[in-house]
Order: structure tokens, then C-alpha cells, then sequence
């Protein structure tokens, strides 16, 4: 059973059926699980906007929420709201429905390349990628599940642990209580389309953001602790990025509070800060199962 799909077959989940104008069709994977993987839904709504703008346009912003768990089993309707077409914006907004219910909904606005002003934050110090252990293997030594399920699970997709402010002391913890850094990449090749590999992002964004809110309370992201489950999702697109090559997913939680976590993150590739990540959700205690 694999929470996130192989390249592959995520590739085909992106490939959307055009039902008719503005309106698409998105199928699920084969899988066991009965709700659909959040991040598949944030990445299928952003192709499906993404196939309504102007081709000199990339997604700058997308702000989403998670009204209703998707079912694993049955396709999604995504229906697109053309907001408004400027000279240099495009704004769009997408309905997700299920069985005639919305699951989710987001906008997002899209912009053409210019020039202006120009600052970013540095990277922080990591060590290479490839130097940094699996992070199925760090959670598999913490106690969790065997690392060959961790890989299953994540449907082979590359995240290597660097650091946290949890027990391994790696990140100092008097700035953010809750810190981890990741090396994260696609595994396999990816067509040069933009539009995909921003959505890629978008996906893989959704894997340990909320969970990163927990660190400092509980063994890391571990569900039989909480019941957990996200509520909004924003991400800015700052310059292009290449999903399956390495970034470094930098993600702090400031506040913990009413059984909801909120999560920020930047991400930084080849030196440069090409997108930043936000996200609140539900990480509500939950006693040992009898």
C-alpha cells in the first residue's frame, strides 16, 4: 500500500481528461488507502488551471483548502473558474468535487516573466544530499516501522534527512522550537514542461509539512499519535524549479495551538530560494488504541 505514487504512474494522475471547456477529469491510483493523499490533489487542481492560462505564464501563488476527505476510489472533478485574464496576471479558481460534494477548493494566479527587484534569504548549511542518511531510515531507528515500509509507502520517491531541532540535536532549537530539514527530489525523469514540475513540487510539499508541527511533542510524524489532517495549503512559486533534481525543504512550525499545527517552509535549489510552502492542519491527541 503506497501513500505517494511512483513517477510513473503520478505522471499518468496528472495527464487530466478534458471533459469540456475549463472542466477536467482526474482519476486516482490502485491503492488500499480510503482517502486520497492531499498533496495528488493540490498537484491535479494546479494542471487543471494550469491548462487554462496563457502559455508566457507560470504559477506565482495557489492557496488551497481541504474541505472534505477525497475518496481513494473514484475520480475527481476539477472545474475551473476563469477569474480574470490581465496583461501581466491570470487568476484562476478550481472546485474539486467527488460524488457531486466539493473536497476542495483553490485559487491561484499565474505571471509572466519580468523584471524587478531582486533579494533572497541565503541557504542554509547542509550537507550534501547523498551524504545524508534516507529518512526511512531515521524514522525506522526512532522506533518506527521497518525502513523497506517507509520506502513503500513513499513510492520511491528520494528524501534524505539532514536535521531537526528534535532529538537529534541537529538544528539548534533556541530559534524554532520545531525545525527539520529534508533533501528532497523526484526520482526518475521528468518531460520539461514548467506546469509539471511545479506541480510535482506541490505534491511532494504535502509529505512532511504538517508533521513537522509534532516535533517537538511525540516521536517524528508518528500517526498513532495523532489524528492528523490538513486544512489549507499555500505555496508561492518564486523561480522555476526542476522537482527531480535535489532541493532542500527547510521547515520550521511557529505555533502549536487548539489541536491545530501551522507550518512554514522554504525551499531552496542549486543555492537559490525557488518556493516557499504554508500549511495548518488538524494534529489532535489521540489516546493509545485498546
Amino acid at each position: 500500500m503506497s501513500l505517494l505514487s511512483p513517477m510513473p504512474e503520478l505522471l499518468d494522475l496528472l495527464d487530466l481528461e478534458e471533459i469540456e471547456v475549463d472542466l477536467f477529469r482526474g482519476r486516482n491510483p490502485q491503492t488500499d488507502r480510503q482517502r486520497a493523499f492531499g498533496g495528488q490533489v493540490l498537484a491535479q487542481s494546479l494542471v487543471a488551471c494550469a491548462r487554462t492560462v496563457p502559455e508566457d505564464r507560470a504559477v506565482h501563488s495557489m492557496h488551497a483548502y481541504f474541505l472534505r476527505p477525497g475518496k481513494a476510489n473514484k475520480p475527481m472533478i476539477f472545474d475551473v473558474e476563469n477569474l480574470r485574464d490581465g496583461r501581466s496576471f491570470s487568476s484562476r479558481r478550481v472546485l474539486v468535487r467527488q460524488d457531486g460534494t466539493v473536497v476542495m477548493g483553490m485559487s491561484a494566479s499565474f505571471h509572466i516573466e519580468e523584471e524587478g527587484l531582486e533579494h533572497q534569504d541565503a541557504m542554509p548549511a547542509a550537507p550534501p544530499a547523498e551524504e545524508c542518511p534516507k529518512m526511512s531510515e531515521v524514522m525506522a531507528g526512532r522506533g518506527g516501522a521497518p525502513a523497506a515500509l517507509y520506502d513503500q509507502l513513499w513510492g520511491g520517491y528520494d528524501v534524505r534527512w539532514v536535521g531537526s531541532s528534535g532529538p537529534d540535536g541537529a538544528i539548534p532549537a533556541k530559534v524554532h522550537g520545531s525545525h527539520v530539514r529534508l533533501w528532497v527530489r523526484a526520482s526518475g525523469d521528468l518531460p520539461d514542461d514548467p506546469h509539471l514540475h511545479d506541480a510535482v513540487l506541490a505534491y511532494l510539499s504535502d509529505l512532511t509539512l504538517l508533521g513537522v508541527s509534532t516535533v517537538p511533542h511525540a516521536p517524528l510524524f508518528d500517526n498513532r499519535t495523532f489524528q492528523a489532517a490538513s486544512i489549507d495549503h499555500a505555496m508561492w512559486f518564486h523561480r522555476p524549479v526542476r522537482a527531480n533534481e535535489w532541493w532542500l525543504y527547510d521547515q520550521v512550525s511557529p505555533i502549536a495551538i487548539n489541536a491545530r499545527g501551522y507550518s512554514t517552509s522554504r525551499i531552496f535549489q542549486n543555492g537559490q530560494l525557488v518556493a516557499s510552502a504554508t500549511q495548518e492542519g488538524l494534529i489532535r491527541p489521540v489516546g493509545p488504541k485498546s
